[in-house]
């Protein structure tokens, strides 16, 4: 057997904060993160009237970098890729500052230029989002990187010196900033945008971003709704709800700002700039939404190390799936593959109108099942549940996140209610997931019954009032309440039989 690839560390030395994070690379270009730090660097801060990291910048990365060079080593990891951004960049003395980190710490840092921190962040942060066309912007504390994509393809690219935290140094000097400043703020960050000429979004394409500000942004607007899902990656962000989250920023002062729940205490700051940036960029390609990446440069560095390309949008969210079920000792492949195979037949035969969306959870589900018992048996299904939610699922959009962990919970628990689940999921969702679920079970317990390595053969024969299974390799059979459950939802009795 092959042995897993070794932890690689990621040290990230942005303009505004740095991250060291030690991955550990899974089969399907998944990334199991096994240590994380950040730290404030603010190496941008007074560079545009100096030229030249400060003192200060520079001794408050070196501390951190110490730090980050600790974590990787406790990490286990075997390789360490070091990386600047735009302050580095930019810096007069951002070469001397290298030669320090590399001859007091022995790490190398390579300076990204524009189009390699374009091209990595593309490859982190749009792998795991089922988009096939659109832009990506990478809003940092120094600069902005737009990318266009084609077919999951890199085209082209520009960088921008409309970091989060230059421009609301530039131009926000009230606090609260006023409304003048703004506006100033945006007029410069438009013309940068015209003089690009990139064209504005076409039908069926969409804009992806990442970086801190707009995480935190999003982070901001899900407190402030009640979203019942945590995680960033993948969350949609309308122009409308963007617009109304900065606004509650702007008009508060700093003290205030950092109380609001969901933005980090070190991004009051930039917040508002790093928004205003966001809201012009939209506008300006005619975007009504972002898609929030939780991934970005680090994550592409780490996937660039095996010469990954973007996965088709049609195997990321089985390979997640998969993964996700290897992580725990209770699954078993052979059962999970039988009970999936049940779960397809039994939906095509008895529920030939299920949308597709609905279908892959099912399968998804019936993959998943058995990692419930690794923590209790006769909660599996809750348990299942809450996994899925509380889980990085590469590819799979909030919608079907939530659907998923519905669909294994409704499973668990007749008649379980979607509301905790909305707005992604509505009462127009109910009947099809409860048909789904009850499928679910009805394909558990076929599986649970047939004896181990012997092949399953399914026949269906549906009548006015009956549902009939003749189940090859069925070695007994009792109703049950999957009976009554079956009869309520589909409006017939279910005849099982062993062939």
């Amino acid at each position: 057997m092959a042995r897993p690839p070794a932890p690689v560390a990621v040290i990230d030395i942005g303009s505004n904060s740095g991250r060291v994070v030690v991955y550990a690379p899974e089969p399907g270009g998944a990334l199991r993160i096994l240590a994380s730090s950040r730290a404030s660097l603010r190496l941008v801060r007074q560079l545009d009237e100096t030229s030249a990291l400060s003192r200060e910048s520079v001794e408050r990365a070196m501390d951190a970098l110490r730090d980050f060079r600790a974590i990787a080593l406790g990490g286990g990891s075997r390789r360490l890729l070091a990386v600047a951004t735009a302050a580095v960049r930019d810096a007069e003395n951002g070469r001397q500052f290298i030669a320090r980190v590399r001859r007091e710490l022995g790490i190398r840092v390579q300076v990204l230029s524009g189009e390699e921190e374009a091209r990595f962040g593309f490859l982190g942060a749009v792998r795991g989002l089922a988009v096939d066309d659109g832009y990506l912007f990478d809003l940092g504390g120094g600069s902005l990187q737009l990318s266009r994509f084609r077919s999951r393809r890199l085209g082209d690219n520009a960088s921008f010196p409309l970091g989060a935290l230059r421009l609301s140094d530039a131009f926000l000097a009230s606090d609260p900033p006023t409304n003048k400043e703004m506006r100033r703020l945006r007029a410069h960050a438009r013309s940068f945008f015209v003089a690009s000429r990139f064209p504005r979004l076409f039908r069926g394409a969409g804009l992806i971003g990442t970086g801190g500000s707009l995480r935190n942004l999003a982070k901001v607007d899900q407190r402030l709704s009640g979203y019942p899902l945590r995680r960033l990656h993948g969350y949609v962000l309308t122009h409308e709800r963007a617009e109304e989250v900065v606004a509650l920023l702007a008009s508060r002062k700093l003290k205030k700002r950092v109380q609001v729940p969901g933005l980090n205490d070190d991004r009051g700051d930039s917040i508002v700039g790093g928004g205003l940036v966001v809201l012009e960029l939209m506008e300006w390609i005619g975007a009504s939404e972002v898609i929030v990446s939780g991934q970005g440069v680090r994550e592409g560095l780490a996937v660039g190390l095996r010469g990954a390309r973007l996965p088709p949008g049609e195997n990321m969210r089985r390979n997640a799936v998969e993964c996700l079920a290897r992580a725990f000792r209770g699954y078993d492949p052979r059962a999970a593959a039988r009970r999936r195979d049940l779960a397809a037949r039994l939906s095509q035969a008895l529920d030939p109108r299920a949308s597709a969306e609905v279908r892959e959870c099912l399968l998804h589900g019936a993959t998943l099942l058995d990692i419930g018992s690794s923590i209790d048996f006769f909660d599996r299904h809750e348990h299942v549940a809450d996994i899925v939610l509380s889980t990085d699922l590469l590819g799979f959009s909030h919608r079907r996140v939530a659907l998923l962990s519905a669909l294994v919970r409704a499973a668990g628990d007749d008649g379980a209610d979607l509301e905790a689940y909305a707005p992604l999921l509505g009462p127009r969702d109910e009947d099809a997931v409860e048909r789904a679920a009850t499928l679910l079970v009805l394909a558990d317990d076929i599986e649970e019954r047939c004896a181990d390595r012997r092949a399953i053969t399914l026949k269906a024969r549906l009548r006015p009032r009956e549902a009939r299974l003749r189940v090859g390799g069925l070695g007994g059979w009792r109703p049950r309440r999957i009976g009554s459950r079956f009869a309520r939802v589909f409006g017939r009795a279910l005849r099982v039989v062993a062939a």
